[in-house]
């Protein structure tokens, strides 16, 4: 076909329907003109917002959109006492449908438009009430209604819970973005088509690479429902008849989507040319028919996307409650001798049975079979049961179906996977073609709750792997604090090698790490557990970041695997801000500096984990200053098929920047965005640096190995706790002093070092020296034991006692308690 040059993303402004216009060159319009033709085709002329008052005595419009400009104004104020459409929806609500006749009875005598009051309300609360008013007609059709009744959920989602008359920022354009709509325009004489973003969106095309033919749209749809695409988009015999159409597309990842396609065509006007205007959302599955083959492709589709038991449930709901015009329905597993129900429809207690609410007192009810004679028949023949009205029930079923009561057992591969119940509280006459739909319908759902099953149990089992593998929780950290995320794949089994660790070296050190195991499976997921506890394990002991992470590499370069990793490891000193970092072939850190700038810190990085045994990796010095917010993250979050790593970056960085540092958890749901479909795992670490209220004293002395190193230690030692003005802890001090310091030189070889510190109430003795082996202490103390009892001593005079691993060697520590000024004696 014919064209003219490249795409046009976006609509031409919309005109009443039946225009005679013709699609020109003009530019693209304005964002909000594609938002204005989705309107247009759900017959709405303008849409308001009412939210309640300040008294919450009345409704207030809080905003306005309208497709046409009209000197027409909402009321200011629709009190909720009085009878009006929107005060009757949000009182009740439910949805009101007027059309102009109707709204005579509200006071309305000449209005010429339809009008429809759609309630707002989430988790419960009632939030306020849309008011639609349609163009001239009798009144909005079902797929409009269906449309809208949509559009007033996603208002509700991004509606303020307490909004008192006014909302702080608009409403009704987001929420017409978040439905995912795209819109269209196309000739068919000549092929050509404009498209707006969402709609090319939806079908996986970038704007840039869209050429404006409609061929090129077409060829994104499955080649089973083009034939039926093109037949759609031919211009109809009258021209404002709507056309209806579901379709699949292949996504970037190459996943199934459906959506939905409602068009009408717009006949010549003049020399103008016919025009097609289309309206194209997701959905999820394929729109149910009224015929049966129709219902089974839809059911076929729909358990398709169904991956967990409580989705099958869903569909069994919508597949048989409303089509076949049953009262209630029941779905329950059979796992072993017991019936599990799992879905009840109306899950309302009082629309079952006495004995369901009574006997079975768990969330959702379970028995054994053999209580239920009707159901053990039917489970033990495997065929489709049909009770008439008047039947005997035992007790266990009574009431379920007094019209009639359908019993289909769920076969799946040689067994019988569970039972479904449909019952009518009227007289209901089972046509044959209804046993065959229901025959049809068991042998799909018994299938499809097994793979349901069995995926709840994989997904169990990854979620327990991963959390067993990832830390419990995170340290609580002396002038900072850290949280962190972790997403699974959507796609797959959900774990994968995304890993994230906080550790507290010391009292005033803690080292941060992010890592990614190439791939998202269960053997990502090992190596991760493997490389996490490595890491952990090497910087316990003391040795500085480049030697972690080379040791880590090291380990993973033995272990003979075909996969690699990436990490940042950041060792940071929570009294100075001084951080050092270390990065393997992973994304470089973000921080958010007090003023609210982001950068990207340039840490110098090497290669891989796992690739060459002698690779080096420098360390990269940064100093932080209190307020600033440390990011770390996988490439999970900023990279996918249809984003460049760095879009993805300077997308994180700009949400870095608007969130608020004062709450670190909402900062990290932020920078996650929504939860949509993810290609791959996400790790996400934050941790704000605030400074440690109080800083150390500190003062360290080198022991020579002399005879009388430990007077000389003693001196240092009292000399400095002088200083320091705290002469009520020397004695017990000294003494602590003087047994570390001896069981250094004596028991070890290399330099000796003491350091002391006093941190508010407490001074902490430390001696470092080049043994790795701690102290031990006497198993069996007598009189005749000559050695050991100096740890003993220790431990007694300390508040606090141990020892821990250092770069080449070990320290013992000791802390020792300095009472309240006001308990000192005077003369000291």
């Amino acid at each position: 076909m014919p064209h003219d040059g490249r795409a046009r993303a976006g609509v031409s402004p919309p005109r009443a329907a039946g225009a005679d216009a013709a699609v020109t060159g003009a530019a693209p319009p304005p964002p909000d003109a594609a938002g204005d033709q989705v309107l247009a085709f759900a017959g709405v002329a303008a849409a308001t917002v009412y939210v309640p008052g300040p008294g919450e005595a009345e409704l207030c419009p809080a905003e306005t959109v309208r497709r046409h400009a009209s000197e027409d104004r909402p009321p200011e104020r629709m009190p909720l006492t009085e009878g009006s459409p929107a005060a009757h929806a949000f009182r009740t609500g439910r949805p009101l449908w007027l059309s102009p006749a109707d709204l005579a009875t509200y006071g309305e005598p000449h209005a010429d438009a339809p009008l429809g009051a759609l309630p707002l309300a989430a988790d419960g609360e009632r939030l306020g009430c849309l008011v639609v008013v349609g163009v001239s007609g009798s009144g909005f059709e079902a797929e409009q209604r269906h449309f809208l009744e949509r559009y007033a959920d996603a208002v509700a989602r991004v509606l303020p819970a307490d909004t008192r008359g006014s909302v702080p920022s608009p409403v009704l354009r987001p929420a017409l973005r978040n439905l995912h709509a795209g819109s269209f325009v196309l000739v068919p004489d000549t092929g050509v088509v404009e498209a707006d973003e969402t709609l090319l969106g939806l079908l996986g095309i970038a704007p840039a690479d869209f050429d404006g033919k409609a061929d090129t749209l077409l060829a994104h749809a499955l080649p089973e429902d083009m034939h039926a695409l093109v037949s759609v988009l031919e211009p109809a015999a009258q021209p404002s008849a709507r056309r209806e159409l579901e379709f699949r597309v292949r996504g970037p990842a190459g996943e199934m989507r459906w959506l939905s396609l409602s068009c009408r065509v717009v006949a010549r006007g003049g020399d103008g040319p016919e025009r097609v205007l289309g309206v194209v959302t997701a959905t999820r599955v394929l729109r149910r028919g009224s015929d049966d083959v129709s219902r089974i492709q839809w059911l076929t589709a729909a358990l398709d996307d169904a991956t967990t038991v409580p989705d099958v449930g869903r569909v069994v709901v919508t597949a048989l409650r409303e089509p076949l015009g049953a009262d209630r329905v029941a779905l329950a597993e059979l796992q072993g001798d017991r019936l599990m129900v799992t879905v009840l429809d109306p899950p309302q207690p009082g629309a079952w049975p006495q004995t369901w609410r009574a006997q079975w007192r768990t969330e959702w009810p379970d028995a054994p079979v053999s209580s239920l004679p009707t159901l053990q028949l039917a489970l033990r023949d495997g065929r489709l049961d049909l009770w008439p009205a008047g039947s005997d029930f035992e007790v266990g079923l009574a009431g379920i179906g007094d019209g009639g009561l359908a019993v289909l057992p769920l076969p799946a591969r040689g067994r019988i996977a569970g039972v479904c119940l449909v019952g009518w509280d009227r007289p209901h006459a089972f046509l044959p073609d209804e046993r065959s739909l229901l025959t049809a319908t068991a042998a799909l759902v018994g299938q499809a709750l097994q793979r349901a099953h069995e995926h709840d149990a994989e997904q169990e089992l990854a979620t327990m792997l991963q959390r067993s593998l990832l830390p419990r929780r995170l340290p609580e950290l002396p002038g900072a604090t850290a949280v962190a995320r972790y997403l699974p794949a959507r796609r797959g089994l959900q774990v994968g090698g995304d890993w994230y660790d906080v550790i507290a070296l010391s009292e005033d050190r803690v080292a941060l790490v992010i890592g990614d195991v190439q791939g998202h499976s269960a053997g990502a997921a090992t190596i991760m557990g493997q490389m996490r506890t490595a890491v952990r394990a090497y910087a316990v002991e003391g040795h500085p970041p480049d030697v972690v992470v080379s040791h880590a590499n090291r380990l993973l370069v033995g272990m003979e695997t075909d996969l690699f990793a990436t990490c940042c490891y950041a060792e940071l000193d929570l009294e100075q801000g001084n951080t050092l970092f270390v990065r393997a072939g992973h994304l470089a850190p973000l921080v958010r500096h007090p003023d609210g700038s982001t950068e990207e810190i340039e840490v110098e990085g090497g290669l891989p984990l796992g690739i060459l045994a002698e690779a080096e990796f420098p360390m990269t010095a940064v100093e932080l200053t209190p307020g600033t917010v440390l990011a770390l993250l996988t490439d999970g979050l900023v990279e996918a098929a249809d984003l460049p790593v760095d879009e993805g970056m300077d997308r994180t960085r700009t949400a870095l920047a608007a969130a608020e540092p004062g709450d670190l958890g909402r900062m990290a749901d932020r920078l996650l965005g929504e939860d949509g479909r993810r290609e791959d795992d996400v790790a996400l670490l934050l941790l704000r640096y605030d400074g440690m209220q109080t800083l150390p004293i500190r003062a360290g002395w080198v022991v020579w190995r002399l005879p009388d190193a430990v007077m000389h230690a003693r001196r240092f030692t009292a000399r400095t706790l002088r200083g320091w003005q705290v002469g009520e802890v020397a004695d017990a001090v000294l003494l602590v002093v003087s047994e570390l310091v001896t069981n250094a030189l004596v028991h070890t070889q290399g330099p000796v070092r003491l350091d002391l510190a006093l941190r508010g109430d407490q001074v902490r003795v430390c001696v470092t020296d080049s043994s790795p082996r701690a102290p031990a202490k006497p198993v069996i103390v007598d009189w005749e034991s000559t050695g050991g009892r100096g740890l003993l001593l220790v431990e007694a005079m300390s508040e606090a006692f141990g020892s821990m691993p250092v770069a080449g060697g070990k320290q013992v520590w000791s802390e020792i308690a300095v009472p309240p000024r006001e308990e000192r004696s005077p003369d000291e």
